[in-house]
């Protein structure tokens, strides 16, 4: 059988602002109107003998996931959460170890989750002749037909075709990403593919080839599988044993190192969307070379990237920028320095600016929260709660919450009190008091919360009883 496992654990800070690290890329509709991962899910759809998917996710990201999942009718055979991120090298390993519990001669599809394939017949037709040499006990990788001399991506030149599988070849090498010189070498040869970070292998085989190379790290991933523990609907592993192992990507580990490496041709429209430019390729430009999304006002520009997500951008006579309004942040740049973007990312980290962190709509497990004003001692927010759905039971040691339904139905816990609350009503929390916000009706509820007090961070939170197992 063949077990998809889905790896969803970047954070896509290139595509900053709209990509952010508790909203990184896979989670965003950047092509069309769903997300990456459900893109990466649902092109699976008609792939013979395949499992349900296994998800590897950060745990910050496990409740966002979770319902994107659940938007597309996909029902998960394992969502594994990663304490921190360790690369792919220990991620895949203890995906594997759940294949390998499952069935012993099981095949792992491993796909990242936020990589574009728009031919996704040939995608399919790809992953039957990697199966198929995988099966032989091949580590294959896909190799991505190039026709630019890209420098952004690494490279693999085939060495001989197998037997079996004509348009399977052994690996002569992985090159690391190249000058532009030496790539248009690499893409004139005809010898040279992108590496595309896919791979299909037998579980037995993945972990037999890391224990061979890379000890350390197979060692701490079973460790970590091993005290997993179930947490929902999820697997949680060790946080400890798996914090001790190595940060390696597969390459690293056992694609460069082992015997078997074997890659596949894959000509399949592919893109890892992994900077402003890459989504601007992968977008239908207009006339004059422009890509726009949103409220787009575009007057004599030319071969420009313009998203507006909140608000009417206009741009007048410029060429080749990349511009991106979210509600809290603008970038503009030429289209050239689009992998500098991180290095604003890197900037703002250091700083200790929210901007990296959060968009002014933040996701929960019950619905959002969307920061409307901000002051000295004074904060509001609109919240919207999913029905059926609550919050934690809480407390505060800072502030005081006024909170106004706008729409719904509301279930208040004030302290020994339970009210019921509906459009244009009101409550207050006092400081130190014990409460908890839940949806009793069949529509979303909207409420307008004012904050006030000496300090307003979100983790002045004390929860006290939660159905979501959050700290």
């Amino acid at each position: 059988m063949i077990f998809p496992v889905v790896l969803s654990g970047g954070s896509g800070s290139r595509l900053w602002p709209l990509s952010r690290t508790l909203l990184p890329k896979q989670f965003l509709p950047l092509v069309g109107g769903r997300t990456m991962l459900q893109e990466t899910l649902l092109r699976l759809d008609g792939i013979p003998g395949l499992k349900q998917p296994v998800l590897v996710c950060s745990n910050d990201h496990r409740f966002l996931a979770a319902e994107q999942l659940r938007e597309i009718n996909v029902v998960a055979g394992a969502q594994i959460l990663e304490p921190a991120g360790r690369n792919t090298a220990p991620a895949v390993a203890v995906a594997a170890m759940h294949v390998l519990a499952a069935d012993a001669d099981g095949v792992m599809l491993v796909l990242p989750a936020d990589h574009l394939i728009q031919n996704v017949a040939r995608f399919h037709e790809v992953v039957g002749k990697a199966v198929s040499a995988a099966t032989d006990g091949r580590l294959v990788t896909f190799g991505i037909v190039g026709r630019a001399p890209e420098t952004g991506y690494g490279y693999i030149e085939r060495g001989k075709p197998l037997e079996k599988s004509p348009d399977c070849y052994r690996v002569a090498r992985f090159v690391e990403k190249p000058d532009e010189a030496r790539a248009r070498e690499f893409i004139a040869s005809g010898r040279f593919y992108w590496n595309s970070g896919m791979f299909v292998f037998k579980a037995s085989r993945y972990l037999e080839e890391l224990g061979k190379y890379r000890k350390d790290i197979l060692e701490a991933a079973k460790a970590a599988w091993t005290a997993s523990t179930r947490d929902l609907d999820f697997l949680r592993l060790d946080e400890q044993a798996f914090l001790a192992s190595p940060s390696e990507s597969i390459d690293y580990a056992v694609m460069e190192k082992t015997n078997d490496a074997v890659v596949v041709e894959a000509d399949i429209g592919w893109s890892d969307i992994g900077s402003w430019t890459a989504l601007w390729q992968a977008g239908q430009p207009d006339a004059s070379g422009n890509v726009t999304v949103g409220d787009v006002h575009a007057d004599d520009i030319h071969n420009c990237y313009v998203r507006a997500e909140h608000r009417l951008v206009a741009a007048v006579g410029v060429s080749d920028l990349i511009i991106v309004e979210t509600s809290d942040a603008v970038l503009v740049t030429h289209k050239d320095r689009s992998q500098d973007v991180k290095k604003i990312v890197d900037a703002l980290k250091a700083r200790h600016r929210n901007e990296v962190l959060v968009h002014k709509r933040v996701y929960r497990p019950w619905g959002y929260y969307e920061g409307l004003d901000s002051g000295e001692r004074f904060q509001v927010k609109r919240i919207m709660v999913k029905p059926g759905s609550k919050l934690s039971l809480q407390m505060h040691h800072h502030r005081a919450e006024h909170w106004v339904v706008v729409s719904g139905t509301a279930r208040v816990i004030r302290g020994e009190e339970a009210l019921m609350l509906s459009e244009n009503q009101s409550t207050y929390i006092p400081l130190g008091a014990k409460h908890r916000l839940e949806n009793i009706g069949r529509v979303p509820l909207h409420m307008i919360e004012v904050q006030s007090g000496s300090y307003l961070g979100e983790d002045d939170i004390v929860r006290l009883e939660d159905d979501y197992k959050r700290a």
